[in-house]
């Protein structure tokens, strides 16, 4: 290894963008250990930022080479222009938060001859994908049937030609709050009550929809559900290092595996400062910068990337996205309201159905929904509405008022009328259409740039059909209709741009497997939209997001299988101290092991095994809050200064005969400590679990935990933990099981020396419910009887339980 090789910066994972496929994985991977560094080249937008002013709005575009580091990418290609996004969120910052998933049947693609081949991936390998992040991210649907959000006439509009024409139309779920929590009732402008692990951005207000319209120019009120409120915000508190205004160049395998990856900073304070190439190394790289980024780096790289499927650049498409205009609405002669701007962007879709649907003839599948914009847009679109006529008409009047001899002196009625009646913009909706459009499009390089070759031609019967029916439901809302203007040459404006680098079932057919691992590249996966094999046909934002849950599931697979193997053919040796060596509570001192970053839980199985013991481990998170300069725990919980404070730890039981029998219960506990009165995460030391010990009294028992560590001062920390499990009724379980009562004392103090130590600071940290169901997923044994061992813990568990819960039968 060179010099430069050693002091390269390392980690185990890489995520390159912060949208739908890197946010995920940069989450998954940091909530299972790994160190992990996540690069987006945009900037964070926290609520308040996104631009509005025009002077803001002309920088708001990403062009480094020009000095622009704002958030709106533009591309513009032969037959299409297309819009993506720049900034730490990734598309979340401007889509129109629908999250739609794929119905089930579209898993195909059309064959030549007129029949369909499956994806690599079906509805059913996402299905619990979709659930997990359904749940991160929690959508919910417009509530329409409660006032105000009834007074919605654009929703109104399209269930009426839905219903008149026959077709399906249904309320989709939306990433937006229009409650300030789950189970809450919605209202406009509500506090957003925190999810647990904070928010990227700090103490920064979210607050529920106000039914603006701003949602595709990024939400300044934070009530859109992007990925930097969820996904991101959770990231960084699990540990990722989340980096902004680092874009990535180049990326290359390194000898022995893993990846090199070239990078930039930009200075978006200083345009002026030359920016240096760079270089971090990685074990695993996951590429998530979006169709264009991730395609455009694999091509740059391919010359590093021998072997590397001709596949890439192909199987490009738009989703079949189509915009269209209902002009001047008309109900009996009269204005039919439309109003556009209030609301969300979307409330409605309708489903065209599709032929593998079991609709023999219908064609591909696809949707039409109800589109919005800012209010400000009225004054843009009104303007061209007859604005210079009723000018002429204004000024006209107001000379000859002069000539006469009492002139009238109220400019009410002749303001109104110059103003207008707004009856275009009132009356005027934006139709969005997408669907499963032809993916023939190639991806490729013209000196030095990214080119595309795609056409409307082979997908004319979708857009056709698209066009068709929403001239249909023109005529039903007694409105004209209008194509987008670039239609007249058959180009399209796409915001959902797919494929690029696709998934196949062998380097034949695709870049990547089905897991997004890319072929004849152990560790270099692609996360985002460019794994598509084919268009999504509804919004593709969920489809990518559960695709990416799913490569991060198979990555961890593959990573605790590697650490096995090693572990196996690298066994720990030495042997084991003696019981109770200068440590609390009697057990092992285990201190010179300390978990590789990125470890997954289990214990050392390689040494229980060849003592003939059985070991158990199990790993728990729990999070709450700590007040420094507080000594009682429940005053450190509620003061108006705590903070966060979580840990995450793997306790281990090295014999678990040994640690059923021993009155005290005890086991190692390693991991880590995050509170920023520490320092932030911080490794544990040494660390001691007593399970279930004695209190004194027989209807009472204690969990117990004695963390030592250090802050980042370097100064000896100890962290005393107690679950207090007292006698009372069986609802009390949870809560006393779930409970930590904690303090932080000075030094590293054993538990005799709890008495006279400095109490640093007190709090109280919980388990969540979703943190519990995952704990129990972690139980490991090792050595011989290990599926004995583990129903021997349990037993013993639930026999404690009850002897403090259960009633008196004497």
């Amino acid at each position: 290894m060179t010099k430069q090789e050693q002091n390269m910066e390392q980690v185990d994972a890489l995520v390159v963008g912060s949208g739908f496929g890197g946010s995920v994985a940069a989450y998954r991977l940091a909530e299972a250990g790994h160190s992990v560094v996540l690069m987006e080249r945009g900037q964070p937008f926290p609520p308040g930022s996104f631009p509005r002013s025009p002077a803001e709005m002309g920088r708001a575009f990403w062009d480094p080479d020009a000095g622009l580091y704002g958030m709106y990418d533009v591309w513009s290609f032969r037959g299409y222009d297309s819009v993506v996004s720049s900034g730490l969120g990734g598309g979340s910052l401007i889509y129109a938060n629908v999250m739609l998933r794929k119905p089930e049947r579209w898993f195909v693609n059309e064959t030549p001859d007129g029949g369909y081949e499956p994806w690599p991936i079906t509805y059913d390998d996402l299905d619990p994908h979709y659930e997990a992040v359904e749940a991160m991210i929690e959508p919910s649907r417009y509530p329409l049937g409660r006032a105000p959000y009834d007074n919605t006439p654009k929703a109104h509009a399209m269930q009426d030609a839905a219903a008149e024409l026959g077709l399906d139309c249904d309320l989709p779920p939306l990433a937006v709050s229009f409650a300030p929590e789950r189970g809450a009732a919605p209202g406009l402008s509500l506090p957003i009550v925190d999810p647990g692990y904070g928010n990227y951005h700090g103490s920064q207000l979210r607050r529920t929809c106000r039914l603006c319209g701003e949602c595709d120019i990024g939400c300044n009120d934070g009530a859109k559900n992007s990925l930097d409120h969820n996904y991101l915000s959770a990231a960084k508190y699990h540990g990722a290092d989340i980096r902004t205004s680092h874009e990535v160049k180049e990326i290359r395998p390194r000898d022995g595996g893993g990846y090199e990856v070239d990078y930039v900073h930009h200075d978006v304070d200083d345009r002026l400062i030359k920016r240096r190439l760079k270089t971090i190394a990685c074990k695993r790289l996951v590429l998530g910068g979006g169709v264009y980024g991730t395609t455009l780096l694999l091509l740059r790289s391919r010359k590093n990337l021998p072997g590397i499927s001709k596949a890439l650049g192909t199987r490009y498409c738009g989703n079949g996205d189509l915009l269209t205009f209902l002009l001047k609405a008309k109900d009996r002669n009269r204005v039919r309201p439309m109003d556009a701007s209030k609301g969300p962007v979307i409330t409605s879709a309708i489903r065209l159905p599709d032929d593998v649907d079991g609709f023999p003839g219908a064609g591909r599948g696809a949707y039409i929904q109800d589109g919005g914009y800012p209010e400000f847009v009225n004054w843009m679109v009104h303007s061209f509405d007859g604005t210079i006529e009723r000018a002429l008409k204004f000024v006209m009047g107001r000379v000859l008022e002069l000539f006469k001899w009492a002139p009238d002196t109220s400019l009410s009625r002749e303001l109104s009328e110059l103003i207008g009646d707004g009856a275009l913009t009132m009356s005027s909706l934006p139709l969005l259409g997408m669907g499963r459009d032809t993916a023939d499009g190639v991806l490729r390089l013209k000196d030095g740039r990214l080119d595309a070759r795609w056409t409307t031609e082979t997908s004319e019967l979708h857009f056709e059909r698209l066009r068709k029916t929403m001239q249909s439901i023109a005529h039903v809302l007694g409105a004209d209709y209008a194509d987008n203007p670039m239609w007249f040459r058959k180009r399209i404006i796409t915001m959902h741009p797919l494929g690029g680098a696709p998934m196949g079932a062998t380097p034949d057919e695709g870049v990547c497997d089905a897991f997004g691992e890319v072929f004849g590249f152990p560790g270099l996966y692609i996360a985002d939209g460019a794994a598509m094999p084919g268009p999504v046909g509804p919004n593709p934002s969920l489809t990518i997001a559960a695709m990416s849950d799913r490569m991060s599931t198979r990555l961890l697979e593959k990573a605790a299988a590697e650490k096995k193997h090693t572990e196996r053919t690298h066994p720990v040796t030495g042997a084991e101290p003696a019981a109770g060596t200068g440590s609390p509570g009697g057990v092992e001192d285990d201190s010179a092991y300390v978990p590789e970053s990125g470890e997954l839980a289990g214990p050392r199985g390689a040494a229980a095994t060849e003592s003939g013991r059985t070991s158990l481990s199990f790993t728990e998170e729990m999070k709450g809050f700590i007040t420094f300069g507080v000594t009682e725990p429940r005053a450190g919980e509620l003061s108006e200064g705590r903070e966060r404070m979580a840990f995450r730890l793997t306790i281990t039981a090295e014999d678990v005969a040994r640690f059923l029998a021993e009155p005290e219960h005890s086991a190692r506990a390693e991991g880590w400590i995050d509170a920023a009165g520490c320092g932030g995460r911080r490794p544990v030391q040494r660390g001691w679990f007593n399970l279930f010990a004695s209190a004194g009294a027989e209807d009472r028992r204690l969990m117990k935990y004695r963390l030592y560590f250090t802050d980042e001062q370097g100064r000896p920390r100890t962290l005393a933990g107690e679950k207090n499990v007292l006698h009372g009724p069986p609802t009390r379980i949870w809560p006393d099981t779930s409970t930590l009562y904690v303090r932080v004392l000075e030094g590293h103090v054993d538990e005799d020396g709890d008495a006279g130590a400095v109490v640093a600071g007190a709090g109280v940290l919980h388990i969540q419910l979703t943190d519990f169901a995952r704990q129990l997923t972690t139980f490991r044994t090792a050595g011989p009887g290990g599926p004995g061992s583990l129903i021997r813990f349990g037993r013993f568990f639930a026999g404690e339980l009850w002897e403090v819960y259960g009633p008196d039968l004497t």
